[in-house]
């Protein structure tokens, strides 16, 4: 525990509470007090069931944030408090997702800059524009400014690191509890080397590896994409009929065999015609020859079961590479590799080999060099001309992937790069980590489907290489031989304690900067990894695995973690990738928990987000609305829940707030009683449970003792969303119910001494107070803790979460009867207001009806009921299915006497 900080006296009650400026009070004298520190000390004494480790999400440090990371980071900070409250100590650190392609593009748009590896480094750089850069030229390249890979590589840490402090002021306002003594940047020096070292593991046992083969490609930030990264989004197109030609025997050209097909301009990277082995139309093409229109290929017509024989023809021709179907059929029936579009998106410019005679001649002077769209158009036009197109081109809407933050689509590039085994390609492997799901309880259940269907559905493994700047660079060098090629396939490492390393800037151990590029030399690998390879060790990375700047000593005590918190859309990506990473590295899961939150909605029920440009930014809400009421908006939703946002349920948020101020002025108002706490009770409260005497008092404190089990169960169950409600629609039962009814009592007369009954009401209402801000604390941290500095010391968010018995009569109380006194209560008031006469106005007389066991409790509460409600006369009592007032007699009382 930290050391608490000194409290106001009760005589600091303000005369008018208000939630106003709460976040600028609290937020420093936390942060003095260390009131959420983690003591690394305590932790190890401790059983490992008594330390709670979360496995924080790193945000990207791109901008800013939007309400859907308030939404989320919300349900967590609710679990954290909860946990430390239970007497846990709470790991719960805050990273900084720093590198990566949302980095470098907010480092373009932001200074005007683009990398470029060519161009020399230039110490002290200045970039002509901070912010200001105009709208229209943010995006167009010719209009950023060259600079050197080391220069923009600067600009991105100097940039990150100005985003991530407005970011924790954000958070901080917010109400976060995390440590900020334990936050971590995934592009500093230490998450660089254990990123790194994780890569030499798993290099050196073989789940790593290096392949040159085919991959989806963005031709817009020249960089690789994993399967991860792919949408699936609606692009227009033509469908173009045309025309291959049987190889009769001879070798004469026979008849036509027609094909549909969207991208003509791959007709030169044929390398074979594919129907369904099934398709009684195709039989006796099987293993004939036809040769391809304009470019005049002889290419095989051979049968797979991926060919669907209900679309377009029928049968499609196989080209190296149009999609993703093209690359199963490559790999699974051999054929050869006839690549044509290269990383710039543009048809090679050299005439391919397998090309001759006129084919060859069109290819060199209509399509080499040209885009992907200037090919096509030149060889529709050839298809016209040769008369090998039926029709014209008919336009149609197709699937096409795209990388998640690009504009165009995807190509399908054969490059060298770095992959990470996941299953993919293994069956054994696959059913591993279907397994490790089991391992792990999902928040909500039904969320570990989506986890297992990602799994079951991956067709390739994890490529991790980036051919970006800001990332964490690659840990390899290659040597060069003699004739100045390059070695790929004996990788140089370096050694564990010499990481991060930067290959492009350190040399490797026997080697000198002058070989670099040399015959006899060597070279750094160009690329850096992706950014999920850094943030899949997160559990890692925060308990101190790794050598440098490590603490085996935490690692060995916190890991598996306890919880990792996310969003639903990165099951895929964050959840799967550590997953991975952990049973690579540990044999092990990386947490036991997972807590999926749900999506933040806008008015037309659309998934909020920056890339959509949909989603509110949360600066002004919490200044409008106060963190509290945000937090209780979020917290209103329970895990795997897609929400409104609704600033509606924030204005309720704020009026609990409020209340709860107001309440506890009133509560705290009276003169405590005294009493004597029994041996071994569970908190000072205890002491006042004896002289609680009133069936009323002990019908609400036995009402709140099964609110605190129930809360309890929903926290433990991680619904914060159940314990946030029964608490909160006990606390308005409190405040608009027990109050009124024994607000007289409690007041009681003016002798030195209350009699019993008004201290039985005063005894009742402290330890309401206490359970319930107690209760509240998570969800409404400021609150609750300028209401605890009014009569407690310490802070309630390291008091102990409440036990039932703390609350619990020694003589139980009676819980309906708090209801069916509130309902006559009401039924009172509501002929007042039928009457149109004021709460003042006093009862001459009433019938209460209700069932037989509700009549019984309003008598034993007869006292409080006609004091509430002014009842001066008789009350009668009738039989009735539900409790009801009738026939009131209302007498309005003297209008007031204007005072001088």
């Amino acid at each position: 525990m930290t050391e608490s900080p000194q409290q106001p006296t009760p005589s600091a009650i303000p005369d008018k509470p208000s939630v106003d400026g709460l976040e600028e009070r609290w937020v420093g004298v936390w942060e003095q007090q260390r009131t959420y520190a983690f003591d690394r000390g305590r932790a190890l004494r401790l059983p490992r069931d008594q330390v709670y480790a979360i496995d924080t999400p790193p945000p990207t440090a791109s901008g800013s944030l939007h309400v859907g990371h308030v939404f989320s980071y919300t349900h967590t900070d609710c679990v954290a408090r909860y946990q430390r409250m239970r007497g846990r100590e709470v790991f719960y650190p805050m990273g900084w997702d720093d590198n990566g392609l949302p980095t470098e593009k907010r480092v373009q748009n932001y200074y005007g800059v683009r990398g470029d590896a060519s161009v020399p480094y230039a110490p002290n750089y200045e970039p002509r524009y901070r912010g200001d850069m105009p709208a229209k030229d943010v995006k167009d390249a010719s209009k950023q400014e060259p600079v050197s890979r080391a220069t923009f590589i600067e600009l991105c840490d100097e940039r990150t690191v100005e985003d991530e402090k407005a970011f924790e002021r954000l958070w901080r306002r917010l109400g976060l509890s995390v440590d900020w003594a334990i936050s971590y940047r995934t592009i500093e020096d230490r998450s660089r080397a254990v990123s790194q070292q994780a890569f030499l593991d798993h290099l050196a046992a073989g789940t790593a590896y290096q392949s040159e083969a085919p991959g989806l490609w963005d031709i817009t930030y020249q960089t690789a994409v994993a399967q991860a990264e792919l949408e699936a989004r609606d692009y227009p197109g033509h469908y173009h009929r045309v025309a291959f030609h049987r190889v009769e025997e001879d070798g004469s050209r026979g008849e036509p065999v027609h094909i549909e097909t969207t991208r003509p301009e791959l007709l030169p990277s044929c390398v074979a015609l594919i129907a369904h082995p099934d398709d009684e139309r195709y039989q006796g093409l099987f293993g004939t020859h036809v040769t391809s229109p304009v470019f005049g290929v002889e290419v095989p017509v051979l049968a797979h079961p991926d060919a669907e024989m209900d679309k377009g023809a029928g049968i499609a021709m196989c080209c190296t590479f149009g999609d993703l179907t093209d690359v199963t059929w490559w790999r699974e029936l051999q054929l050869p590799l006839r690549s044509l579009v290269g990383r710039t998106g543009r048809m090679l410019a050299e005439t391919p080999e397998w090309l001759s005679g006129e084919g060859a001649t069109f290819y060199a002077e209509h399509v080499a060099g040209q885009s992907t769209f200037g090919a096509r158009k030149a060889v529709v036009e050839a298809l016209r001309d040769s008369g090998e197109m039926d029709g014209e081109p008919t336009a149609t809407q197709r699937k096409a992937n795209f990388y998640e933050r690009g504009d165009k689509p995807l190509e399908i590039v054969t490059s060298r790069q770095w992959y990470i085994r996941n299953g993919g390609r293994d069956a054994d492997l696959r059913e591993a980590l279907i397994e490790r799901g089991t391992q792990i309880a999902f928040h909500p259940d039904f969320m570990r489907v989506r986890y297992e269907n990602w799994v079951g559905g991956l067709n390739g493994d994890w490529l991790i290489s980036r051919q970006r700047f800001f990332g964490v660079p690659i840990p390899l060098w290659y040597p060069v031989d003699e004739h100045g090629e390059i070695d790929y396939s004996s990788p140089l490492t370096p050694a564990t304690e010499s990481l991060p390393i930067d290959p492009a800037a350190d040399v490797p151990s026997g080697y000198e900067e002058a070989q670099r590029g040399e015959p006899g030399g060597f070279v750094g690998d160009p690329d850096v990894m992706d950014t999920w390879a850094t943030s899949s060790l997160t559990p890692q990375l925060t308990t101190g695995w790794g050598s440098h700047e490590g603490d085996d000593e935490l690692f060995a005590h916190l890991f598996p973690m306890d919880l990792r918190p996310q969003g639903q859309d990165i099951i895929r990506t964050w959840l799967f990738s550590t997953v991975v990473r952990a049973h690579h590295l540990h044999d092990e899961v990386p947490w036991r928990h997972a807590a999926i939150s749900g999506w933040i909605l806008d008015p037309d029920r659309k998934k909020m987000s920056k890339s959509k440009g949909n989603a509110e930014t949360p600066e002004g809400l919490l200044e409008q609305h106060g963190s509290d009421a945000v937090r209780y908006w979020a917290a209103s939703a329970r895990l795997g829940t897609d929400a409104a946002f609704d600033t509606g349920q924030m204005k309720v948020g704020r009026r609990l707030a409020m209340k709860v101020l107001n309440a506890s002025k009133f509560v705290l108002g009276f003169d405590a009683p005294t009493g004597e706490a029994p041996e071994g009770a569970a908190s000072e409260t205890s002491a006042l449970l004896p002289l609680v005497t009133e069936p009323l008092d002990r019908a609400m404190l036995t009402t709140l003792a099964r609110v605190v089990e129930q809360a309890t169960a929903g926290y433990e169950n991680y619904d914060h969303t159940r314990a946030l409600e029964v608490a909160e629609s006990f606390f308005w039962t409190f405040c608009d119910d027990y109050l009124e009814l024994v607000k007289a009592r409690a007041y009681g007369d003016d002798a030195d001494e209350p009699g019993a009954t008004t201290t039985s009401a005063r005894a009742a209402l402290r330890i309401a107070l206490d359970v319930l801000l107690r209760l509240l604390a998570p969800v409404l941290p400021f609150a609750t803790e300028e209401v605890w500095s009014w009569w407690r010391t310490g802070s309630v968010h390291r008091a102990t979460w409440p036990e039932a018995d703390e609350c619990r009569p020694s003589e139980a109380g009676d819980p309906a009867m708090l209801d069916a006194v509130g309902q006559a209560l009401g039924g009172v008031r509501r002929a007042k207001s039928d009457a149109k006469v004021g709460m003042r106005a006093t009862v001459s007389s009433v019938t209460i009806a209700g069932p037989e066991a509700a009549v019984a409790a309003i008598r034993d509460a007869e006292t409080d009921l006609r004091a509430a409600g002014r009842i001066d006369g008789e009350i009668t009592y009738a039989a009735a299915d539900q409790v009801a007032v009738r026939d009131a007699d209302l007498v309005p009382p003297p209008p007031r006497t204007p005072t001088s």
